[in-house]
């Protein structure tokens, strides 16, 4: 079975020197495909590294909301270059992690509203201009990530850690989203997440990890990592009631239909 994890934050400080082990740990485990986001200007080099050191690694660029209070014009102009330039890279494949973050308090007063609202447009342009998709992050912010998405329309894309309504989750699927799914599910007091797992059409699901964030239960509240993925993958099988290899095959085909330039899978991991 061959598993992908469309979101992971590999480069996180959490993980110290052990970047390159952990990944190479969840290849062996059948992790065929770890996405790196980019978060802000600074780590754009450094994901665009870290996945061509990993054999199962791919990376995206792009600037975060919690990132925005700090950003200016001038990281947006370096995204559209650097951008430019990786798409002669075959282990670039999307923009982000863009979006909005309306869950802290100093990212939802008005000012920083706009601020992340504007970066959120020119975001999502830059994916428009280059055809790519986009890794969305949509906390308490899932209409108005979508209200923006509507208007500019990029390449599809995936609305990381989801955690919306069935209403919300249909406005992305109409617009060519997936939706991602990690170690919240695994909670069973995370009866909407469930809910969503369960009865979402699974060809809607790609499975992530956001590690070293959002640890299933069975860590909580240690560090999460790629190679959580299959047993993050049980769960969704087992709220399905179906077999383990389907979800693995069928979330991975998600992903590759979301993400078309994801680099082809190791052979050695089939």
């Amino acid at each position: 079975m061959l598993w992908i994890d469309t979101h992971c934050h590999l480069d996180a400080h959490e993980f110290g020197a052990e970047s390159l082990p952990v990944a190479q740990h969840a290849a062996g485990l059948g992790v065929a495909m770890i996405l790196i986001p980019a978060v802000e200007k600074a780590n754009f080099a450094i994901v665009r590294e870290l996945a061509h050191a990993a054999p199962n690694g791919c990376y995206a660029l792009g600037i975060h909301p919690i990132y925005v209070p700090n950003a200016t014009e001038d990281d947006l102009l370096a995204l559209r270059a650097t951008v430019e330039t990786a798409m002669s890279d075959p282990r670039f494949v999307a923009i982000g992690e863009i979006g909005l973050d309306f869950f802290i308090p100093m990212l939802a007063e008005a000012a920083m509203r706009a601020k992340q609202e504007h970066f959120l447009r020119e975001q999502l342009k830059i994916a428009r201009d280059f055809d790519l998709p986009v890794l969305a992050h949509v906390r308490r912010s899932q209409d108005i990530v979508l209200k923006h998405a509507r208007q500019i329309r990029p390449n599809g894309g995936i609305a990381h850690a989801f955690n919306g309504s069935f209403q919300q989750a249909q406005g992305y699927i109409d617009l060519g989203f997936k939706l991602g799914f990690g170690g919240a599910m695994t909670f069973t007091r995370a009866l909407q997440i469930r809910r969503m797992a369960a009865d979402l059409p699974l060809s809607a699901i790609v499975l992530e990890t956001d590690a070293p964030d959002i640890s299933p239960a069975w860590i909580h509240p240690g560090r999460n990592s790629p190679e959580q993925l299959p047993r993050i993958g049980a769960v969704l099988a087992e709220l399905r009631g179906i077999d383990l290899a389907d979800v693995a095959a069928q979330t991975s085909a998600n992903a590759r239909a979301v993400l078309p330039r994801l680099p082809l899978m190791e052979s050695s991991h089939e």
